[in-house]
C-alpha cells in the first residue's frame, strides 16, 4: 500500500499538468465548439446524415465483409443513414463507405481486419507515401463519396505484423522500389497479385471525398498510417484514440492534399509521426498540384511517436494555413517537426502554433530538417554545393510559435535548412524551455525569439550561414549565452 501511495504521489504533478490542458477524448464536448483561426474556416462544417438506421447481422465466425458492405451499399441507394456494427467481436476485409452513410461502431464493438491480401481486392486508387498508386487502399476506404462518417466508441483492430500483407511488403525497403511514376496511375499496380509488390493498407483513408466525419473511435495496432484523408475537402476528426506504438511505421493522423480540416480532442500513441500534414512526393506531387490548406488542430494529445506536430516530409504541392493550439506532447521523439528533402518540392508557409506544452521529448522541441539522410537521398543530403533552385526545391517560411513550453529534451531548437533556400521569417514568442542544449541554426534568414526563459546546462547558440537572427528579452536562467557564429549575424538584447 505504501509503494502504491508513493507512486500516486509521484504521478500527481504529471496528472495536474495534463489536466490543466483539458486535452484528449475525455474532454470532447458533445456539440462542436466554434472554430477560430488566423484564416478563414467557414469551409469546415459537420455533415448531416438521414434519420435512417440499420444494424448489420454479423457472422459469428469468419469475415462479415459481405454483410457490412451490402448494408452500406443499400443504405446509400436509399438516400443515406447510419449502418451500425453491434457489440461483439467481428472480422472483416476491406470496407468501402458510400455517399450519405455513417458507419457506427457500438460501444463494445471490436472490428478486426484481415491480414490476407485477397481480402483487399481488387486494387483501388490510393496514395502511398505521396505517390498515386493502385493498391489495397485502406481497411475502411472511400473514393469520391460525399457526406460519410465513421463514429462510435467501438474499436478497429489491425492484423498482427506476422500477417501475409506485412510479410510480403517487407521485401521492399521504400515505396520507390514498388512504384514507377513514369507509368499512368492505372498501371502502377501494387496489389500483391501475380508476383507484383504489395503496399500496406492504411486503416481509414477516404480519397477524393467531401464532408467527412470521423468521431469517437479507437484504432488499435494499425499496420501502416492510421487516419489519412487524401484529396478531400471538409474533414472533421474528433475524439479519436490511436494505439499503435511499436507496430511499424504507424502515423497517427495524416492530412494529405486536403482542404478545410479540423482535428480536435484526439489522443495518438503511435509508431511514427502523430499530427501530420502532407501534400505529395517529388515530381508526382508537383504534377498533381493538390496542396493541404486550412487545417486546425486543437485540444489534442500526442504521446509516443516521431513528432507531435509534423509538416512533411511529403511536401510537393505545399501546405499553408496550418493552426495548432492548446495541445500537449508527451514522450514524442520530436516536438514540432518540419521536414523535407531536396527533391521533394513544395514546402510550407503560414503556420501558427499557440499554447502547446511538451514534456519528455527525446530529441528536439523544434526541428527543421530540409536535407534528410544520405541513406535515402545520397549526395543530395550534403549541404554543399548549393544547388540551382527549381520546382523541386522545397521552401519553408512564415512560421509563428507562441506560448510554447518544453520540459525536457536534448536540444530546444535545431534547424538545418538549405543554402540555396534558407528557412525564412520565423517568430517565436513566450518560449520557456528546459533541455540540455539551446539553439543551432543553419541557413536561416529572419529568425526572432522574443520573450522567454531558457533552462539549459550551458546555453549556447550556434549559427552557420544565417542572417537577421535576434534573441530579444530572453532570460537564460542567470547564465551567460555562448555564441558561435560562422557567416552569420546574431543580435541579442541584454
Amino acid at each position: 500500500m505504501r509503494k502504491q501511495l508513493l507512486n500516486m504521489l509521484m504521478l500527481l504533478p504529471l496528472y495536474a499538468w495534463a489536466q490543466s490542458m483539458k486535452t484528449g477524448p475525455e474532454y470532447m464536448p458533445a456539440v462542436m465548439e466554434p472554430i477560430t483561426a488566423p484564416f478563414d474556416v467557414s469551409g469546415i462544417s459537420r455533415p448531416v446524415f438521414a434519420n435512417r438506421t440499420v444494424t448489420v447481422k454479423m457472422n459469428k465466425r469468419g469475415l462479415s465483409t459481405h454483410q457490412i458492405q451490402t448494408a452500406i451499399d443499400r443504405m446509400s441507394r436509399q438516400g443515406g443513414g447510419t449502418v451500425v456494427i453491434p457489440n461483439g467481436n467481428w472480422s472483416s476485409g476491406r470496407i468501402e463507405l458510400k455517399s450519405g452513410v455513417c458507419l457506427h461502431l457500438d460501444d463494445g464493438a471490436v472490428l478486426a481486419f484481415s491480414g490476407h491480401i485477397n481480402d483487399y481486392q481488387p486494387a483501388v486508387p490510393t496514395r502511398n507515401e505521396g505517390y498515386d498508386v493502385m493498391s489495397l487502399g485502406a481497411m475502411i476506404y472511400a473514393n469520391g463519396a460525399e457526406d460519410i462518417g465513421l463514429t462510435g466508441r467501438g474499436h478497429i483492430v489491425g492484423p498482427s505484423t506476422d500477417c501475409e500483407i506485412y510479410q510480403e511488403n517487407r521485401k521492399y525497403l521504400v515505396v520507390e522500389e514498388c512504384v514507377d511514376i513514369t507509368k499512368p496511375i492505372t498501371e502502377r499496380l501494387c496489389d500483391g497479385q501475380k508476383g507484383r509488390p504489395v503496399l500496406l493498407p492504411m486503416t481509414v483513408a477516404p480519397v477524393h471525398c467531401k464532408n467527412v466525419l470521423i468521431e469517437g473511435i479507437t484504432i488499435d495496432q494499425g499496420l501502416f498510417w492510421n487516419i489519412v484523408p487524401q484529396y478531400c475537402d471538409n474533414v472533421i476528426i474528433r475524439g479519436v484514440t490511436v494505439n499503435s506504438a511499436g507496430h511499424g511505421r504507424t502515423d497517427g493522423i495524416d492530412i494529405e492534399s486536403t482542404t478545410n480540416s479540423l482535428i480536435e480532442y484526439c489522443q495518438l500513441d503511435c509508431g511514427d509521426d502523430c499530427y501530420t500534414i502532407k501534400s505529395g512526393r517529388g515530381e508526382d506531387g508537383v504534377r498533381t498540384a493538390r496542396p493541404s490548406v486550412g487545417c486546425v488542430i486543437r485540444h489534442s494529445v500526442a504521446l509516443r511517436g516521431g513528432g507531435g506536430l509534423v509538416l512533411g516530409s511529403e511536401t510537393a504541392a505545399s501546405m499553408w494555413n496550418i493552426y495548432m493550439h492548446d495541445c500537449r506532447f508527451e514522450g514524442t521523439e520530436q516536438g514540432i517537426r518540419i521536414k523535407t528533402r531536396r527533391p521533394r518540392g513544395g514546402g510550407a508557409h503560414d503556420v501558427w502554433v499557440e499554447r502547446v506544452e511538451a514534456k519528455d521529448i527525446k530529441w528536439n522541441a523544434l526541428t527543421v530538417d530540409m536535407l534528410g539522410s544520405k541513406k535515402w537521398v545520397g549526395e543530395l543530403a550534403n549541404r554543399f554545393p548549393a544547388l540551382e533552385v527549381n520546382e523541386l526545391t522545397p521552401e519553408f517560411k512564415n512560421i509563428y510559435i507562441k506560448d510554447f513550453t518544453v520540459d525536457g529534451c536534448q536540444r530546444l531548437i535545431d534547424v538545418k535548412a538549405l543554402p540555396e533556400r534558407p528557412l525564412t521569417n520565423v517568430l517565436i514568442e513566450n518560449f520557456e524551455g528546459r533541455g540540455k542544449d539551446f539553439l543551432r541554426l543553419q541557413d536561416v534568414s529572419g529568425f526572432v525569439m522574443k520573450g522567454g526563459i531558457i533552462h539549459t546546462t550551458s546555453p549556447s547558440a550556434v549559427l552557420d550561414g544565417c542572417q537577421s537572427v535576434m534573441l530579444l528579452d530572453m532570460d537564460f536562467d542567470g547564465k551567460h549565452l555562448k555564441r558561435t557564429t560562422h557567416n552569420a549575424t546574431l543580435y541579442v538584447t541584454p
